[in-house]
This record gives C-alpha cells, structure tokens and sequence, in this order.
C-alpha cells in the first residue's frame, strides 16, 4: 500500500468512527415502551474494532513520515512540521496585510473631520512576503504528495 493510500484509508477511518460516534449518541437512550433504531452496544463494538485499525494505521504512517528521507526537506516528519508552519505563516502575514489596509472594516469616515485610520505595516510588502510563502508552501506541498505516491507504507512491526 502506497503511502498516500493509507492517509486516504485513515480519512474514511476518521470519518466512519465519527459516524459510528453520532450513531451510537443518537441511540444510547430511547422512549421506554419502544426500541432503539440501532443496538448502541453492538456500534460500540464496532467503532471499538475501528479504532483498533485507526491506531494502527496510524503507527504505521507516522513510522514511514519518519524513516521517509525527502533530501533537502529532511524526513517526511521534518517536510510535514515545515508545511504546517508555512501555513501558519501565510495565515499571519495575509492577516496582517489585511487588517493594515482596512479591508476587514466596516467603518467608513464620514466628515473630513474625523480622524483617519493609518496603516502600521507595509501592505504590499506583507503581500509580497505572503505570495512568497504560498509558492514555497505549493512547492513543498508538491514535493510531500509526490512522496506519498511514491512510496510503501511500512509494514505492521510486531505488536506493542
């Protein structure tokens, strides 16, 4: 199984449990005289062996992030820390850009008389940093989907 197989198995994993999870709230309790429309112990016990899966599959993706070297990028683990943080990074500086050139405001000035708002921060050039950070966030995003199709999940190692 390729690695980026087994990141869209622990998706449908995720999303299945947190169905079973809803399933098993919304029949937990029921109206005295009637019946569940579902056996909420019979769900427990199936999300309890999907989560047994789950817990696997993801020991095994985060032991190939690990040993999985993307050269310059470092291991997977390293390319992964890096991505989330470029996107944090983005996130700030087109905040930042925004909020000095005023585009989230609602308040307009009215009368030549009152005071104006001034930008503290260079709006273009927070734009500029920001379009350089989400090339680089694009590349290595490329970079780390091209691994994940590239290369096996590793194998299950013994039991812990």
């Amino acid at each position: 199984m390729r690695l980026a197989e087994a990141l869209a198995a622990r998706a449908d994993l995720q999303r299945g449990i947190e169905q079973l999870r809803a399933r098993i709230v919304a029949n937990a309790r029921y109206q005295e005289g009637e019946e569940p429309a579902e056996d909420a112990a019979a769900l427990i016990e199936e999300a309890e062996g999907a989560l047994t899966r789950l817990q696997s599959l993801i020991r095994r993706i985060n032991a190939t992030n690990a040993r999985l070297d993307l050269g310059a990028d470092g291991t997977m683990t390293d390319a992964l820390a890096a991505r989330d943080v470029l996107r944090l990074r983005h996130a700030v500086l087109t905040d930042a850009a925004a909020a000095a050139s005023g585009a989230n405001e609602q308040y307009l000035r009215q009368m030549r008389s009152e005071l104006r708002q001034v930008s503290a921060l260079p709006v273009a050039a927070l734009r500029a940093r920001a379009d350089a950070v989400a090339q680089e966030l694009r590349e290595l995003d490329n970079r780390i989907q091209q691994a994940n199709w590239s290369h096996d999940l590793e194998e299950e190692s013994g039991s812990r």
